[in-house]
């Protein structure tokens, strides 16, 4: 193998040039001559953000656990980078030999945000990879995709050779075994014979062996095998046993602060709350719970072989783990002496929540988080959040007796049936949260943050048949609620519309949407989830060229029955579940949280043979399900 060669002086002319030449401490080299399988981990996005997620960094652990497999990192060079790499004819490569990328066996991706899409192609490129799959000879890598995004993979489905579809820790050594018996048995079928293989492990939907088909009006009808090699429905894979998943215990330390430059410590996997706009409470079902020893045990580790002074609680809703006070006890008693802290990402809104908060503020001191989602009840009530308003001013006026005096408070704007009046509701309780402060303690240096994202319908939630609003609608609610917010102690912050609408266009698109993809990519896209490098101008311009109108899929509403590009993607939860969750959403009815209470018929645990496991209760077992058919 080759290695690139980057001098000095072209780092001395970039941004930032530590994101670039690797040597991390507990970074992992090994001799590429003695692999039977070589990986490219890409993440496509800058160092920052890649060294910060969590799952990259299991895989690069899992794989180069394997004795003859070895996994190396790539992440998206910023624009100043690439110039660079292009104006010297330097190939994309690895940071940890700094062998270029299209010399690997497999090139693998994590795909968490629908605005990377550009990045892929450009990494692609960059590697003097086709950008097309079909267009990929018998020495090209592997391209491989996975996260959240790929329950809808058909946006990018003609560049990318496998999806493959939910939790990787087993799936993805699967795949190390295929490439190397393939190899081992003299390469039979070409590149053909290695997807037909790849095919056949369950959770991996390779694109080219199915075809999308369109009615008489353009409408996406179907997608169908176009062989006998392959199943009609992929089913995403599921790990029953969260408690012995492999976890990196030598985390590799950035050369520059990363955006979460902390030890993470992933307590569960899921969440059962049901809030009906969340995708990731829908795909990481059912919750799976560790024990608090075994997270103390990680813990420990964490922070002997690497140095952090901060350990977060990660999770899709952390302060839900059935055993949190003791395991915050237990953290504290080991650690809160040698200054290390712990911090939660955001509280539930109750009491118990800011007891728990108190306990992690004795070390270092932050700001309160909490998420209302919605501005008003009934809104509370249509997205099935479960909080009343009672319940936030109850933890702030816990929170102030205690000694807080910031609070940062998450909205969603744009929701089905929202109103204006839904929307001053959000400003309302932002001045409440402030006189309660007043009230409480006499003085007014209460700060109030207030963070509004735009509403995106996404795949298998009971929302993804609604429509977005338009952008100029959205706008109007922005500035609508700027003008309700006048105090000068009270923040407003809010998401770029725009970007919010073409989120929405990739998160429901089918195909068609790919030839927008690469005509953005054609004209420069780069870093579109960054608002310096951002341009709508260039989104339309892409979609005028190709024909397609992207309100087809961003806007308009879908019928129940209508058939979805996602439809060949089974993430355990039924058509049947989402319908009947949308039909309450209208009504205002709550559906409440399985993990302790009767089962709510969503079809996960016994489609995917998994069940809950509670930590607090022991593991639930098999219940009573109540679920129909696909």
């Amino acid at each position: 193998m080759s290695q690139v060669h980057v001098s000095p002086l072209m780092l001395s002319q970039v941004q930032k040039p530590a994101r670039y030449i690797g040597g991390e401490w507990n970074s992992v080299t090994k001799d590429h001559s003695q692999m039977a399988v070589t990986v490219a981990l890409a993440f496509p996005d800058v160092y920052e953000v890649a060294m910060s997620h969590l799952g990259l960094k299991i895989l690069y652990h899992i794989i180069n656990e394997i004795p003859d497999a070895v996994a190396e990192r790539v992440y998206a060079p910023w624009p100043d980078m690439e110039a660079q790499l292009r104006r010297n004819c330097l190939p994309l490569h690895t940071l940890e030999t700094k062998r270029p990328v299209r010399e690997y066996d497999i090139f693998g991706f994590t795909l968490q945000y629908e605005m990377c899409c550009t990045n892929v192609l450009n990494m692609l490129d960059l590697a003097g990879i086709p950008l097309f799959s079909a267009e990929r000879g018998a020495d090209d890598p592997l391209i491989i995709a996975g996260g959240p995004c790929v329950y809808n993979p058909e946006p990018l489905a003609p560049f990318i050779d496998v999806f493959f579809v939910g939790e990787s820790e087993e799936s993805i050594v699967e795949m190390v075994d295929c490439e190397r018996e393939w190899k081992a048995a003299g390469r039979p079928g070409g590149r053909r014979g290695l997807l037909e293989r790849m095919a056949r492990i369950e959770g991996n939907y390779v694109p080219a062996f199915y075809t999308a088909e369109c009615d008489s009006e353009g409408n996406f009808a179907r997608l169908v095998p176009n062989t006998e090699a392959v199943p009609a429905v992929i089913r995403k894979r599921v790990v029953a046993d969260v408690e012995n998943l492999p976890v990196p215990l030598h985390p590799i330390l950035p050369h520059i602060e990363s955006v979460h430059d902390r030890a993470v410590l992933e307590l569960f996997r899921g969440c059962t709350r049901g809030c009906r706009f969340c995708q990731a409470g829908v795909l990481y079902r059912p919750v799976r719970e560790k024990t608090p020893e075994r997270l103390l045990a990680i813990a420990e580790q964490l922070i002997a072989n690497s140095g952090y002074d901060e350990i977060s609680l990660m999770s899709l809703s952390s302060a839900d783990y059935s055993q949190l006070g003791e395991l915050v006890d237990m953290l504290m008693e080991r650690f809160a002496s040698r200054g290390v802290s712990v911090s939660l990402p955001s509280l539930r809104i109750d009491s118990f929540s800011v007891e728990i908060a108190k306990k992690v503020q004795q070390v270092r001191k932050s700001g309160l988080t909490l998420a209302p989602e919605a501005g008003s009840q009934r809104m509370r009530d249509v997205i099935n959040k479960g909080v009343s308003e009672e319940d936030l001013l109850t933890a702030c006026s816990n929170a102030f007796r205690s000694g807080w005096n910031r609070v940062k408070l998450y909205f969603m704007m744009g929701l089905p049936t929202e109103t204006d009046e839904d929307l001053r509701g959000i400003a309302d309780l932002g001045y409440k949260v402030s006189d309660l402060y007043r009230d409480i303690t006499g003085r007014t240096g209460c700060r109030v943050t207030i963070s509004v994202s735009s509403f995106v319908p996404k795949p298998f939630t009971p929302f993804q048949w609604m429509g977005q609003e338009s952008v100029a609608e959205i706008e109007r609610r922005q500035q609508f609620l700027k003008n309700e917010i006048r105090a000068r102690n009270i923040t407003y912050n809010y998401h770029d519309a725009k970007t919010s609408f073409l989120e929405a266009v990739l998160a429901r698109g089918d195909r068609r949407v790919a030839a927008a993809i690469y005509e953005v990519w054609r004209q420069g896209g780069r870093f579109d989830g960054w608002s310096e490098c951002f341009s709508y101008e260039r989104w339309q311009a892409a979609f005028a060229a190709t024909g397609i109108d992207p309100a087809y899929y961003a806007s308009r509403v879908r019928r129940p029955d209508e058939p979805l590009p996602w439809d060949h993607i089974d993430c355990g939860a039924t058509k049947d579940f989402l319908r009947r969750e949308w039909r309450l959403a209208q009504s205002g009815a709550f559906t409440h949280d399985c993990r302790r209470q009767s089962c709510t018929g969503c079809g996960v645990c016994p489609q995917l043979g998994a069940e809950v496991v509670d930590r607090k209760e022991g593991n639930r077992g098999k219940a009573t399900f109540i679920y129909r058919e696909r």
